[in-house]
């Protein structure tokens, strides 16, 4: 009886075990994720999955250890098995899983879960297939390299040689595709810009272009790079565009010369504006080579001067300047005069005011000043033993005498006003005040022996009691006066055409210093050129009034248009004589016809607006000419500082000389 129960106990176990096992769950894969992204337990693709995550696998029992890693796989589509490391959390239910070295980007993946993973109270595991692709990583260019240029901001150039060489390197290998079509992918647009030839280094990763037929000189071209370029792993490219302008080719446009010869050829061109431009009937300089009649006061006293380097460098004989200088002082005898002060423009044959603008149809005092410096050399410069040149003599001391200065003190105020009208009288209401182009006006007034100033005007007037002053530091060089950086470099050049600054000093400045100082800030603002406009450079400066491609404006380093004008840099001359040198070669060798023509250099130009001047304006063309010869003989400021009456007018304001 005891046996019987005893068989049938066990046989009720072994019955309720069997049928326990039976009744157990399966093991089942829940949820599956690379990263934030989802995996399909079910063995659907999932594309875009990250490269750099984790692959993160939840049961939902807990699983034996010991059956890992065995029981997984990872291996990418063309095969290769994937190593990888793993952490088992505490529940035993959740796994990661972390690829060695990360995942590759554009590759399918394929992770399998075999049976074999188990736990040990439940059922069997089915195994699991999950099929995920990585997407595509960005590639970047990360570098570009011209063989020559300059770069301007972060997608801009200039000064690129029109042979284009340039480097593209980029953060991956270029897919194969991408290499057999790298023609349709990479271009340059613009001004028959042609066809490139490319060079591949050995990992793919940098390009090299340069152009099949070298391109146009100083034009704006586009480097383009396709979106459809791709990596090697299909990485993508966002696209990629550059703007750039090309400089000079390095061939000189016209023969080659020795720098003295260059500089008689500037002086002997620009002169003829002078002279063979000159009006016929007045003899007075032209405003611009498309004025007609209308002729400039300011731009013919630079014209007078001008007739003296003519006959010292041989352009002209000494009697051809002598009955031109007649023929000028006989029609301003003749030429409207308001208190002994000549309109800005004349007309050239009636000697009749043409208004500047509506208001400004009197006497313009500046512009006399600049006409009355350039007469004064011209007497200094008379033989008067000569009774031919004598008598002319008498005629500009006559015309030097009527000039009412103190009449323009507005009323004995202190201070000198720029205009005044018959019609409009003092409506103008503009004061001469520095630091500008100016300071000859103050000079000529206190020297003036029939109409002086005080030297009262002067210090109010002009050097506004001392606040004339500036002492600033730019670009290392102290600016004595005036605004910051110095303003247009014609402030430094109209003055002192005849004013010799090398000596010149008053309580104020050394005009020597301050019109150096003043040119080298120009030229280093030129040189860092902070707007990113093409063409600026070591050789290419120079901010002054001119014309431009909107119409005229006095361009500085407060005022900049992107408008180079060669009058600034080689007027300047006797200043920077190595760096003007270096822009005469420039616009002349380099620019050759876009910036030289009938008359010298021509205005102005921009590069950034492929705009070049066709025009020759006096009071640009004057100081050229005579500006240089100060440099090379000193002969206007010789001649011009000899004269008696200027002598005692400065020393009267305090100068010494």
């Amino acid at each position: 009886m005891r046996y019987s129960i005893l068989i049938l106990c066990i046989a009720f176990f072994f019955f309720s075990c069997a049928k326990e096992e039976e009744n157990l769950p399966n093991l089942s894969l829940e949820t599956a994720s690379i990263g934030e992204q989802s995996l399909d337990p079910d063995g659907s693709s999932i594309d875009n999955a990250p490269t750099d995550r984790p692959i993160t696998l939840t049961f939902s029992h807990g699983i034996a250890e010991e059956a890992l890693p065995a029981a997984i796989s990872l291996t990418d589509n063309e095969g290769n098995t994937i190593d990888f490391s793993y952490n088992l959390l505490t529940n035993k239910k959740t796994l990661t899983l972390s690829p060695k070295g990360g995942l590759e980007t554009g590759r399918t993946y394929t992770l399998k879960i075999s049976p074999s993973i188990h736990s040990t109270n439940t059922a069997g595991f089915a195994g699991a297939t999950l099929i995920f692709s990585t997407k595509a990583g960005e590639m970047l260019l990360t570098e570009i390299n011209f063989e020559e240029g300059i770069k301007l901001g972060t997608n801009k150039y200039h000064q690129v040689n029109p042979s284009l060489k340039a480097t593209l390197r980029f953060d991956a290998p270029i897919s194969e595709n991408s290499r057999s079509d790298i023609g349709n992918l990479v271009k340059i647009t613009g001004d028959q810009a042609g066809s490139l030839e490319f060079q591949w280094s050995e990992d793919f990763h940098t390009l090299s272009i340069s152009a099949t037929t070298a391109l146009q000189e100083l034009k704006q071209y586009t480097l383009s790079i396709s979106e459809q370029l791709l990596g090697e792993h299909s990485e993508y490219f966002g696209g990629y565009s550059l703007a750039f302008y090309t400089g000079t080719n390095g061939i000189a446009k016209f023969p080659l010369i020795s720098d003295e010869e260059l500089l008689t050829k500037v002086q002997r061109q620009t002169f003829e504006y002078f002279w063979s431009f000159g009006h016929p009937v007045s003899g007075m300089t032209r405003e611009r080579n498309t004025s007609g009649n209308t002729v400039t006061t300011g731009g013919s006293g630079f014209g007078a001067m001008a007739m003296i380097v003519g006959v010292e460098r041989g352009f002209i004989s000494r009697t051809e300047a002598i009955s031109r200088w007649v023929k000028m002082v006989d029609f301003l005898a003749a030429a409207d005069r308001f208190h002994g002060a000549w309109p800005h423009w004349i007309h050239g044959e009636t000697g009749k005011t043409i208004p500047f603008s509506t208001k400004d149809n009197g006497g313009d005092l500046v512009e006399t000043a600049l006409l009355i410096q350039g007469l004064l050399t011209v007497r200094a410069y008379l033989n008067t033993s000569s009774a031919t040149e004598l008598a002319l003599s008498d005629k500009i001391t006559q015309l030097w005498e009527e000039v009412e200065w103190s009449w323009y003190t507005k009323g004995g105020g202190n201070i000198l006003y720029w205009h005044w009208s018959p019609e409009y009288a003092w409506e103008m209401n503009l004061p001469v005040r520095g630091y500008n182009e100016a300071l000859i006006t103050y000079v000529l007034a206190a020297s003036s022996e029939t109409y002086p100033i005080a030297k009262g005007v002067y210090e109010e007037g002009w050097a506004k009691n001392g606040s004339i002053r500036n002492g600033g530091t730019f670009y290392g060089e102290i600016l004595p006066l005036g605004s910051d950086r110095g303003g247009p470099l014609f402030f430094a050049h109209y003055s002192f055409l005849g004013l010799d600054p090398r000596n010149l000093s008053d309580q104020y400045a050394n005009y020597w210093e301050q019109n150096l100082a003043h040119t080298k800030i120009n030229r280093a603002y030129c040189i860092e050129n902070p707007k990113g406009f093409a063409g600026y450079g070591e050789e290419a400066w120079g901010l002054t009034a001119s014309d431009n491609h909107q119409g005229y404006n006095a361009h500085s380093p407060t005022n900049d248009l992107g408008v180079i004008s060669p009058t600034a840099a080689l007027s300047s001359m006797p200043y920077t004589p190595v760096e003007s040198m270096e822009a005469l070669r420039y616009f002349y060798y380099d620019l050759g016809e876009r910036s030289w023509g009938e008359y010298g250099f021509k205005d102005a130009f921009n590069i950034s607006e492929n705009w070049y001047a066709d025009s020759y304006l006096a009071i640009d063309q004057g100081p050229i000419l005579l500006m240089i010869e100060n440099h090379r003989t000193g002969l206007l400021w010789d001649t011009f500082m000899k004269d008696p009456e200027i002598q005692n007018g400065l020393e009267a304001l305090g100068f010494s000389y």
